[in-house]
């Protein structure tokens, strides 16, 4: 008995408040706030690179996989050199032979330069041989350049990281044949990262020629923050009438990895919108709501949401007007409420 005694001394004290405090309000504001435009983009690296073989062969080596971090000059593959070899060796052979037909060339020239000059051969074997000379001396240096390709290309063999980074993917194992163009392995640098989103060209328009601001927001981090810079591509997509847009990530920013799925909330320009403080709204379940103050208290009023806006606050589409008080506390506007009568 004494215990529901004091479970309905408790009900008493909830329901009728004898010292509250008041409920603090805010005013219901209709003031020029940014329009956003929310595009779904992906994180990437600023500094990345595709490492490709240069060279045909069988990968002899993979001392490096994903996830590992790298310095530049390190080794990543290494190519068997065996067919690199034989092509320097071709290459030497074919500079040999041109030379020869270049020594070959240049004595019939001289010895029917000599017969002409005694007046034993005309004009045109002179020019005959001159041709002979010039093509000679093409081949040579066709063949020259050939060797020293070679030789470059006998350097690929061994894959080295272009900078400082981290492995993110890599495409071959050991055994597999690398072929000049097959992408071997991905590097990207951490320290510098951007969010790429795809936006219409019509939202562009409505930005002006003012530069773009834009917040970013991942959601697998639970992270939002302003971009240092936002850039827009000078070139659309004739398909789908967008623009790329990218919008660099604060140094400081940690967690992110390239491919990461990313908002990007672009300002562009400004509305008149009426707007509450976000601690002002009720939900419940579907119902969403506020305590609006009236001569005689409070009284719940349902109301449709907007977005989030800046500073704390959010769009009302419907259901309030500029100039009203709602509560800033919702619980305790709603200890408030005198509980109905018996007759």
């Amino acid at each position: 008995m004494k215990i529901r005694q004091t479970f309905l001394l408790l009900i008493a004290v909830v329901a009728f408040p004898v010292h509250a405090e008041p409920v603090a309000t805010a005013p219901v504001e209709r003031a020029p706030v940014a329009s956003q435009h929310v595009a779904e983009g992906v994180v990437e690296a600023v500094t990345s690179a595709t490492v490709a073989a240069q060279v045909q062969g069988r990968i002899l080596a993979t001392p490096v996989d994903a996830g590992d971090t790298v310095r530049r000059g390190q080794v990543l593959m290494r190519v068997d050199a065996a067919e690199a070899n034989q092509s320097v060796a071709a290459a030497v052979a074919n500079v040999a032979r041109a030379q020869a037909a270049y020594a070959n060339a240049r004595a019939e020239w001289e010895r029917t330069q000599a017969l002409f000059n005694q007046k034993f051969v005309s004009q045109a074997h002179v020019d005959q041989a001159q041709a002979a000379l010039r093509a000679a001396e093409a081949s040579l240096k066709a063949a020259q350049a050939g060797r020293g390709q070679a030789v470059v290309a006998r350097d690929f063999t061994t894959i080295t990281a272009p900078f400082d980074g981290i492995v993110a993917v890599r495409h071959v194992d050991a055994g597999d044949m690398a072929q000049p163009g097959r992408a071997l392995i991905d590097v990207y640098a951490p320290g510098a990262m951007r969010v790429v989103a795809q936006v219409p060209l019509s939202v562009i328009g409505r930005a002006g020629n003012g530069q773009l601001r834009a917040q970013l927001e991942v959601p697998a981090l639970n992270l939002k923050v302003a971009a240092e810079r936002v850039t827009v591509l000078p070139a659309a997509d004739p398909r789908t009438f967008t623009v790329e847009v990218r919008a660099t990530v604060p140094a400081a920013t940690k967690g992110l990895v390239p491919g990461q799925f990313a908002r990007m909330h672009l300002f562009v320009g400004e509305s008149a919108r009426v707007t509450i403080p976000a601690s002002a709204v009720l939900r419940r379940g579907e119902i969403t709501a506020v305590y609006v103050k009236t001569g005689d208290g409070f009284h719940l009023r349902q109301i449709r949401p907007g977005e989030s806006v800046a500073d704390g606050r959010i769009e009302v589409l419907a259901g309030l007007k500029d100039g009203e008080q709602v509560a800033l506390d919702p619980i305790r506007a709603s200890l408030t409420l005198k509980a109905p009568t018996a007759d």
